[in-house]
């Protein structure tokens, strides 16, 4: 016996990233899978399918999926590769059910069980398959890259024959993964950084990587380690704080994003019209629409003499170490369900509980309950 699992191709504009990678094919292995891969899957990060070893490659993705038993993917596959997959298959990929209530009902249709790698809970034993997590450190180690390569001066400080120059200074808003990454990396680079976050209690986190971090005497700790949102007397005593701090700044990112909501606003119009001239904001929540008003998400704007940023999909732009980062993501979730060639689905486990989103034709996560009524 063996666990048949397909690996599927990613279609969706600018999806470089791959749920497979050959570091992990022999892992998946031993688990007891029989290896079946989309023809290509791997190309848009340089690997050939001769790079597989022990993998079976399929060029029609439906009769890839049709014999399937575990379906993996990085992006929510389309709905003709759900409708292929057999009743009561399981389907792992990120799937953010708010954004994709036809989906939703489609897997419910189908009955297939699909966990949704944005819903690993944050727990200690959870860490090695946090996907979001995984991909956020990714994403605020380029973001630092980013806005020095639109910056028309250095991070570092440097001293030339002719003086000194430097260093940058650096404000990284919002403490989560993505936040201190960037805050270690413009460290590293030489930058004078400043942190800020809504939870106090990041300000030890931000120190620690050598950060300042900006006091603004707002507490707004939320549920499952993301900030709730502000009250308006709460933004109006933080803004300004912050203004000061923003309109110093030679380079600022922002990282305040809530999965399948919109991005809060941390930074205003008027904010941005009192900033430095050649000062430069890279915002990596334009997936939900941006951290600062003047945010066109996928596009790179001049208001006035600043220049902002907004990047889509940012841990694809490095997709081949976000590539390997996923699929051990993916492989440490498997780990707990598939053992011996077989999968069996322990629903008393923390983990697989409450990653699982569709299971036997019900949903399984109450905030996705509207969205797919609605479909």
């Amino acid at each position: 016996m063996y666990v048949n699992v397909a690996i599927l191709k990613e279609t969706q504009p600018h999806e470089r990233r791959v749920a497979l990678v050959p570091s992990v094919t022999a892992k998946l292995i031993k688990l007891g899978a029989k290896l079946h891969m989309q023809s290509g899957a791997g190309l848009a990060i340089h690997l050939t399918d001769a790079a597989f070893k022990d993998v079976t490659f399929v060029e029609n993705r439906k009769a890839l999926v049709g014999d399937a038993d575990l379906v993996l993917a990085v992006q929510p596959p389309a709905l003709d590769v759900i409708d292929a997959m057999k009743e009561g298959a399981i389907l792992i990929s990120f799937v953010y059910a708010n954004k994709e209530p036809v989906l939703v009902q489609r897997l419910l249709d189908r009955k297939i069980t699909c966990f949704a790698m944005e819903r690993i809970p944050r727990i200690t034993r959870a860490q090695s398959m946090d996907a979001l997590s995984s991909q956020s450190a990714l994403s605020g180690y380029y973001a630092v890259q980013l806005g020095a390569t639109h910056l028309a001066r250095i991070l570092p400080k440097i001293t030339t024959a002719a003086g000194a120059i430097g260093p940058a200074k650096v404000l990284v808003m919002g403490l989560g993964v993505a936040g201190l990454e960037a805050i270690a990396t413009a460290q590293r680079l030489g930058a004078v950084v400043e942190g800020y976050d809504v939870r106090p209690e990041t300000e030890e986190q931000a120190l620690s990587l050598g950060a300042t971090f900006v006091q603004t005497g707002v507490d707004a700790r939320g549920k499952g380690g993301y900030a709730r949102e502000l009250t308006a007397e709460e933004k109006t005593k933080v803004a300004a704080v912050l203004t000061q701090h923003i309109q110093q700044a030679d380079l600022i990112i922002t990282t305040a994003a809530i999965p399948g909501r919109p991005s809060p606003k941390l930074i205003s119009k008027a904010q941005v019209a009192g900033m430095k001239a050649g000062a430069v904001i890279v915002d990596l929540s334009a997936e939900g629409g941006g951290n600062c008003e003047d945010t066109e998400p996928g596009e790179t704007v001049r208001i006035g003499q600043v220049t902002i940023v907004a990047p889509l999909n940012v841990p694809s732009l490095l997709g081949e170490d976000a590539s390997t980062l996923y699929a051990k993501n993916q492989f440490n979730l498997i780990a707990l369900m598939m053992k011996d060639n077989i999968i069996t689905i322990d629903w008393n486990d923390e983990i697989l509980a409450k990653t699982a989103l569709t299971h036997a034709g019900k949903l399984q996560a109450d905030e996705a309950k509207p969205s797919a009524k609605a479909a």
